[in-house]
């Protein structure tokens, strides 16, 4: 018999592991949620072009049978975003014009936006940076020394704000390392964290992570990423939860995407399930025009009366804001 003290412990944290076993093939996809075959002809080309990820946990939410299930849309190829649409481009945002340095966006004053990693947990069909060129925009090849120094050069900065990709794709080690950089810039009050793994895979959010947030000397905001209320089941509540125990501060963002929550409903649901986590709502976002998402379009008429009726129905701290974001505008544009 071997001795236990000689049996190497696995030490891959859980999230990995669990990201590693995400789905990657249509087919997977279908065959788990048992939908149609005929489906599977179109996913499969739509995502030669932007390749379908999602985590088995996410799935599980996921209404077997129903192939309109809100969840599902968010992820399945489909072939409706091989068909070229006006005004539909690669760059919609104009993030590529923002670039100041490699992976360095300062489109507003006061901070400035990292792209930690091209990587994420889940490939949604609406992502503006679905066609974004990771590969020649990586500020971690240069181990961050032109992001940090851009950052020293620029006092009037106070806020950084970590995107990608996801941010908390990193490993602690490597995000670690990065955050006590950023602490060292005397200047720097807050971190923001745009990330979207505590929804989709909950179990990033362990106790080496929070460890870091709790001990940072700046204000950890983290602004997550949910757009339907079945997204948020217990395991993702009890993320939220740690953490918001840790120190961080947790707001919303969601986009507003043709049958998925196009309704004050869906909407409201979403709200109030946020805040039971923990969360407020803060931005509510019309779709940026990214070349293979024209499907999920909702016109600014259909958005106003669905902001109009949320208000009737919610107090106004559980309201997002409904805003686009405009190429070259000194904030996000707020829509009436």
């Amino acid at each position: 018999m071997i001795p236990v003290s000689a049996v190497p412990l696995n030490t891959t944290p859980g999230w990995q592991a669990a990201l590693r076993d995400a789905i990657r093939e249509p087919r997977d996809l279908l065959a788990l949620l048992e939908l149609p075959e005929s489906l599977l002809e179109a996913a499969h080309a739509a995502s030669e072009d932007f390749r379908l990820l999602v985590p088995r946990g996410y799935a599980a939410r996921m209404r077997h049978g129903d192939p309109q299930d809100p969840l599902l849309l968010q992820v399945l190829p489909q072939g409706s975003e091989r068909v070229a649409s006006p005004g539909y481009v690669s760059d919609p945002v104009g993030d590529l014009a923002a670039e100041a340095a490699p992976g360095v966006l300062h489109k507003y004053h006061g901070r400035v936006l990292l792209i930690a990693t091209g990587a994420c947990a889940v490939h949604c069909r609406y992502c503006f940076r679905r066609h974004f060129p990771y590969a020649d925009s990586n500020p971690a090849r240069g181990a961050w020394r032109v992001a940090l120094d851009y950052l020293h050069a620029h006092p009037e900065v106070d806020e950084v704000i970590l995107s990608g990709g996801d941010p908390l794709v990193l490993d602690d080690d490597k995000l670690s390392a990065l955050i006590r950089e950023l602490e060292r810039i005397p200047q720097l009050r807050r971190l923001r964290l745009h990330t979207r793994l505590p929804i989709v895979l909950p179990e990033r959010i362990d106790d080496a992570l929070l460890e870091w947030v709790r001990g940072s000397r700046l204000k950890i905001v983290c602004v997550v990423h949910a757009n339907h209320a079945n997204e948020l089941d217990d395991a993702v509540e009890q993320a939220l939860r740690r953490l918001r125990t840790a120190g961080a501060e947790l707001l919303n963002q969601s986009v507003l995407l043709r049958g998925v929550n196009d309704s004050a409903q869906a909407l409201g649901r979403l709200s109030e399930r946020l805040f039971d986590c923990g969360v407020l709502p803060y931005y509510l976002h019309l779709l940026d025009p990214v070349a293979g998402a024209a499907h999920f379009h909702v016109d600014d008429r259909q958005a106003g009366e669905v902001m109009q009726e949320l208000r009737a129905r919610l107090p106004g701290y559980l309201v997002p804001r409904l805003v686009r974001e405009e190429a070259g505008a000194p904030s996000k544009t707020p829509v009436a």
